[in-house]
């Protein structure tokens, strides 16, 4: 966990929400229909997934978790496309607009990890676009610190024994030989599990994480 307030870290995370939204106003019928970096999801479907954290109840997860057969990712992989289809375009962006400064979060997540997920998934809508999204450095720094403690995220194993240095903060962490150097946004990117931080990145430990993803 970070040390950051948490009333510090929900205003990021509403500007977060807005923006995204915002974003996702601007895009073409092809553009919503267009793969994301999560490879199960089309951008409409991130969108649906973005909608979730904000409206998941205890009762509810254990539900689809039971239904997936015991896995997260196939449950929220799920939930997402089925919410997708339930709702339009609008109804989704309306929907994150409207819960963007709530605290509610998905059961047994940290207060920080609804930024993480919207700042991951701002790049996962972006980036296939080719559109530039800025990932604001206080956020995404205090992001990436968490999620490279976090057992949640596969950051951990993914870089063990080795440093991480950000080229444009001044953060490290990790004390191993090898070494990784890229932006925050870039290092964020790839602790959440996306090849697409890769060609951001240089150091002796870079093939050693590109085999880990």
């Amino acid at each position: 966990m970070t040390d950051i307030d948490k009333a510090t870290i929900l205003s990021w995370l509403k500007a977060e929400r807005l923006s995204v939204a915002d974003l996702l106003d601007d895009l073409s019928d092809t553009e919503w229909e267009t793969r994301s970096l999560c490879p199960e999801w089309t951008i409409g479907q991130v969108a649906a997934h973005i909608t979730t954290s904000t409206r998941d109840t205890l009762f509810g997860t254990i539900r689809d978790v039971i239904k997936a057969r015991g896995s997260w990712d196939r449950m929220n992989a799920t939930v997402a496309i089925e919410r997708a289809a339930k709702f339009s375009r609008t109804e989704l962006i309306e929907q994150i607009r409207e819960t963007a400064g709530s605290a509610r979060r998905a059961p047994g997540a940290a207060v920080i990890d609804p930024l993480v997920d919207m700042l991951v998934h701002g790049q996962d809508i972006a980036r296939p676009l080719g559109r530039a999204r800025t990932m604001p450095m206080p956020q995404t720094v205090a992001a990436l610190a968490h999620v490279v403690k976090s057992p949640f995220y596969g950051a951990r194993k993914r870089f063990r024994d080795i440093k991480l240095v950000t080229t444009d903060a001044d953060w490290t962490s990790g004390t191993g030989e090898a070494e990784i150097r890229g932006s925050a946004g870039d290092l964020l990117l790839i602790a959440t599990g996306r090849t697409a931080g890769l060609a951001g990145i240089t150091g002796s430990g870079a093939e050693r994480v590109a085999a880990a993803l």
